[in-house]
């Protein structure tokens, strides 16, 4: 299995100790302006809810809090045949759900043939991978695969494996709204367990006694959701929050890196953004008109008036830093080509008596207030060919995934956070027929298929280079999406914080967090 150590994650234990209202653990108050999805697992794909995920159910195989290493979750130990393709896991004994229903083969077994039936957003992490499940005891089960995937460990800590209450979520449907379940409340098998759910307002997380593991070093966790980065901030300085991650604007996070209150944890990680456009309707079905905005496209641009200088230009969908990454776009386009974005246009009939015409999506908190800045920018630059013609919309988060399922927006912006640390996470999952589907992208075509599989089958690392490095150069000639943007993460907290860490898939685990 490969591993992308470097700078992906970080262990900030800050041990810096002040007056304080709580006693030493006590309640966390964490603010964010992202939103929760789909509190179920079976089809929630956002970075947010699958942090909420992580705190409240666990995986067969999980990663200690900042650390890189997968150690043993629910399953205390599994093997994988000769051929790879079959992976036995021996489960943990007298593990029950928060409503005391037992823990065993019979939940991991429906909770996966549930995803596959579902075919929920993030589905295609088991069905590309997945032939079947197996029950061979109470506490032993066996996952059949298609081909032998290496990283198979690194799959079966995400989310859409999580064992799910089968006698709490229905078999036949996403669940929404913990409203919706059997008895009203979300069951989980984690450290902590939801008492409170106001959706887009609060969730109120406590320490679930039951817990197999370490207990969390906190009683409990109040997520506050803020409207903006401007309110968010101003929460802060007041110390009405003790943490808060997702999304400050760039400004504010200059001011704050320089406040003698608060502790800045930076953490640079595979965080990345980028364009998606429709790739089998008009107009950008037509793959030189998608070269075509490749080509306008001013990274360094972007960063200075929209990010202040508090990102990395990206060229590639494999972020810099992971194994195989090339800048294949900057090699073929180079950035802000308005020339070249000129001449692919003309190629298609297109000029400034005939523009192209679109509408160009954005999200406007999900990602930070920021996001109508970068927006503006990219309608000034594929504008400044004198040939495109773009509307700029937005659509709050919930409507704008309901949009892209539906194909009603044909260009719009999106980040993306790893699910698992391989370029496959950046690849299959908007290349492939299956995870492009669930991305709104619909981009399909079998030597593309092909050549994914062949690059998760190999085992060998330099030809697993040399397959990514080719995947990449393709990208840059079908353009199902334009990397912008590499992002550097920021928390902040009050001084006396301890505890933060941030996973190496960037995901955030409260348990260690203490208020001093």
């Amino acid at each position: 299995m490969k591993k992308f150590v470097v700078c992906l994650s970080v262990v900030l234990m800050l041990m810096m100790t002040s007056v304080s209202v709580f006693a030493a653990g006590g309640t966390v108050v964490y603010g964010t302006t992202e939103r929760v999805t789909d509190m179920d697992p079976a089809h929630a794909y956002d970075m947010h809810t699958w942090e909420i995920f992580y705190n409240i159910y666990q995986g067969l195989l999980k990663y200690p809090a900042g650390e890189t290493e997968l150690v043993p979750g629910l399953a205390e130990s599994y093997t994988v045949s000769e051929d790879g393709k079959e992976y036995t896991f021996q489960l943990r004994e007298g593990v029950a759900f928060t409503d005391g229903t037992p823990f065993n083969a019979d939940a991991v077994k429906w909770s996966i043939d549930r995803v596959m039936a579902l075919q929920g957003d993030p589905s295609w992490l088991v069905t590309d991978f997945v032939e079947a499940v197996e029950v061979v005891d109470e506490y032993t089960v066996k996952f059949i695969l298609k081909n032998a995937v290496a990283y198979f460990p690194s799959l079966v800590a995400t989310v859409p494996y999580y064992p799910v209450n089968p006698n709490i979520y229905p078999a036949d449907r996403i669940i929404r709204d913990p409203s919706e379940l059997e008895g009203g409340q979300l069951v989980g098998l984690g450290p902590y367990k939801v008492i409170s759910f106001k959706r887009d307002e609060e969730v109120v997380l406590e320490a679930n006694p039951d817990f197999y593991g370490e207990q969390p070093k906190n009683d409990r966790v109040v997520i506050r959701y803020f409207a903006d980065a401007t309110t968010m901030r101003l929460a802060l300085e007041k110390g009405e929050v003790d943490v808060v991650f997702k999304t400050l604007n760039p400004s504010d996070i200059a001011d704050l890196q320089e406040s003698d209150d608060l502790v800045t944890i930076k953490a640079q990680g595979p965080a990345i953004r980028y364009i998606c456009m429709i790739c089998d309707e008009e107009p950008f079905q037509n793959k030189v008109l998608r070269q075509a905005a490749a080509a306008a496209v001013n990274r360094e641009e972007i960063i200075k008036k929209v990010f202040l200088g508090q990102r990395q230009a990206l060229y590639s969908m494999v972020p810099i830093g992971m194994w195989s990454h090339i800048d294949a776009f900057k090699d073929v386009y180079g950035d802000g080509n308005i020339e070249m974005a000129k001449e692919l246009l003309a190629s298609q009939g297109y000029d400034e008596n005939n523009p192209l015409e679109f509408a160009l999506w954005y999200t406007p908190a999900h990602y930070g207030d920021m996001e109508v800045d970068m927006a503006a920018v990219l309608k000034e630059q594929f504008e400044a060919t004198g040939v495109m013609k773009v509307e700029v919309k937005s659509a709050e988060w919930a409507t704008y995934k309901d949009n892209w399922a539906d194909k009603a927006m044909p260009m719009y912006l999106l980040g993306w956070y790893p699910d698992y640390i391989d370029p496959d996470n950046y690849t299959a999952a908007f290349a492939g027929t299956a995870g492009s589907q669930g991305m709104g992208i619909f981009f399909s075509d079998d030597q593309w298929d092909m050549t994914l599989t062949k690059a998760q089958i190999v085992t060998d690392s330099a030809q697993r280079t040399v397959l990514y490095e080719l995947i990449q150069e393709m990208w840059a000639n079908d353009v199902m999406t334009v990397p912008l943007v590499q992002e550097t993460l920021y928390l902040f907290t009050q001084k006396n914080v301890t505890g933060v860490v941030v996973s190496p898939t960037l995901q955030f685990n409260y348990g260690p967090i203490e208020i001093q």
